[in-house]
Parts: C-alpha cells; sequence; structure tokens
C-alpha cells in the first residue's frame, strides 16, 4: 500500500463532515464538536449549580453559605470536563478483501479504512483520544489512545501498513477492545461480520454492558448487498471456504433472503442495545454515508 496519509484521509470526506457535530449520544465522555463537556455530573472539576438537598446526600457537598443566607440546604453540583477516548476495531481479515466482480472501486478493507482513519481525524482535531485495534482470527495491532496530532500518524500508518488475510474473530476483538478503553468511552467497529452471528451480537452486548458506547459500521461490498450475477459462477472461497460452481439464478432469492434476514436481526439487537448502526454499502459516497450520519446524530442530541 501507498505510504501518502492522503489515501485514507480524502479531502473530499474531511471537508464535508468536519463542520458537523459528533456529540453525546455517540459518545461518552466528551463532545467531538469541541465543546467537552461531561453528560455526568461530578464533585471534582467544574461549578455547575445548586438543587436542594434531599436525604441520603453527601453533606460534604452542602453549601453553608447559601444556607447562611437562605436558611434552606442546598448540594454544590459540577460539571466534570473530559475528553472522549474512542476506539477505532477494523476488521482485517480475508473477507475484507473483496472488491467486486469488475475489479473496480475499494476493496472492503480499504473502504472501512477511509472511515476510519476519516473518523480518527476528527477526533483527534478536537484533542479527543483516539486508538486503533486491528484484527482478523485474533487481534493483530493495538494502538493506545491519544489526542495529538501527531499520533493520528501512528494510526495512518497501521492502517496502511495491514494487508487483510485469516478468518475472523470479532468477539475477541470487541472483548480486548472493550478491556482497553479505560474508562466509559466508544468503541467504534468497522466489519462486514462474516463471522458467527450468535458470537458478534454477544461481543456487541458485552460491550455495552461495560457502559461504553458502541457504533457499528456494517461494511459490505455492492455484490453481497445486489447479488448481480446471472450466469454460471465459480465462487471463490475466503476464509478458508472452498471455491464453488453454481448457477447464481438459482441461489438469488434464498441469498438475499438470508441477508435480509441477518441485517433485520442486526438492527433489532443494535436498537435494543442502543447500538447505532451503520449500514454501508462500497459503491457508495463515502462522504455522503458519513456526513448523512454525522448530521442525524447532531440533529438527535439538538432534540
Amino acid at each position: 500500500m501507498t505510504s501518502d496519509s492522503r489515501t485514507y484521509l480524502d479531502p473530499e470526506v474531511i471537508e464535508k463532515i468536519s463542520g458537523l457535530e459528533l456529540k453525546a449520544r455517540l459518545i461518552v465522555e466528551g463532545f467531538i464538536s469541541g465543546l467537552h463537556k461531561s453528560p455526568f455530573r461530578g464533585f471534582s472539576v467544574e461549578f455547575a449549580e445548586h438543587r436542594e438537598y434531599v436525604p441520603g446526600d453527601d453533606m460534604r457537598f452542602l453549601d453553608w453559605k447559601v444556607f447562611g443566607k437562605t436558611d434552606r440546604l442546598y448540594i454544590k453540583r459540577y460539571e466534570e470536563e473530559t475528553n472522549l477516548e474512542a476506539h477505532l476495531v477494523v476488521d482485517a481479515s480475508e473477507s475484507m478483501a473483496y472488491t467486486s466482480r469488475d475489479g473496480k472501486g475499494p476493496s472492503k478493507f480499504e473502504y472501512a479504512c477511509w472511515s476510519a482513519a476519516s473518523l480518527a481525524h476528527l477526533i483527534t482535531q478536537q484533542q479527543d483520544g483516539a486508538g486503533l485495534v486491528l484484527f482478523d482470527e485474533q487481534v493483530r495491532k493495538v494502538v493506545p489512545a491519544r489526542n495529538n496530532r501527531a499520533h493520528l500518524g501512528n494510526i495512518i500508518h497501521e492502517l496502511e501498513s495491514a494487508e487483510p488475510a485469516r478468518g475472523t474473530g470479532i468477539a475477541r476483538a470487541l472483548n480486548e477492545a472493550g478491556e482497553a478503553v479505560r474508562r466509559r468511552g466508544l468503541v467504534i467497529l468497522f466489519s462486514d461480520l462474516m463471522d458467527d452471528g450468535d458470537e458478534i451480537l454477544k461481543g456487541l452486548k458485552q460491550v455495552r454492558q461495560r457502559g461504553h458506547e458502541v457504533l457499528l459500521f456494517h461494511v459490505l461490498a455492492h455484490d453481497e448487498v445486489t447479488f448481480p450475477f446471472d450466469r454460471l459462477t465459480r465462487f471463490e472461497g475466503m476464509e478458508e471456504v472452498s471455491q464453488i460452481t453454481a448457477d447464481p439464478v438459482a441461489l438469488r432469492t434464498a441469498y438475499l433472503t438470508e441477508v435480509k434476514e441477518f441485517r433485520r436481526r442486526l438492527r433489532r439487537v443494535c436498537l435494543a442495545n442502543r447500538i447505532d448502526l451503520v449500514e454501508m454499502d462500497t459503491a457508495e459516497s463515502l462522504a455522503v454515508v458519513l456526513q448523512a450520519y454525522l448530521a442525524k446524530r447532531a440533529s438527535v442530541r439538538r432534540r
């Protein structure tokens, strides 16, 4: 792969999405927009407001000056200002190498890398911490989260150096990513999800149960979404799957039904566990996909 970081930091993508706010519900502790005010209340940093005392409150935080003036008990509340810690978890298994039947356009892995690098750019630009986890059958590389621009180069380098290979172990990667995030943060997964469905869903739930926010980019090639094959075709297996020659017309209905059912189940699990799901087709403009998602999240936050 080329060593030029512009391969992944597409100027069109950065230009179109950098002005949008990626805020509270997409993250946990901080706003990528630069408004780093935590949605959690603490008692350690900046005074926010008073509220009336209720039995059970910690007496240490009573404001005795206000009591002296009003003869009423009030608790000091503080708003902690923190930075986001986000881990970009990128599937580098062999199935991610698929491009399209005509060989044009990006592979799923390239599309995932463009997405991950673009979000890493925005995150570090706002002084939030971005980390990277590359995985196939096992976790291949972990880059700890940092919040400086120089660190972005480390993430880009690892993405450029990686080549899709071997099988997939999504549940293990999610588990290690969840453990690597030192405090409640954001785990962003980029994958075609070509793995055991039950294990994938179990891994997603476990990350959420640790208190992390989860954002899932489900990356599929256009051929996988539409199954456009119309003549006798030899399908070459990936991830240790053998070749098969078949009539795709006879398979199309059953195949598309399977894909539709899996995506429906995935949406249901994500909704139930408050996981943001973005379905990606490699034939679509990445700038448009990311811009639409970030605009949607900003709209939810404003409401």
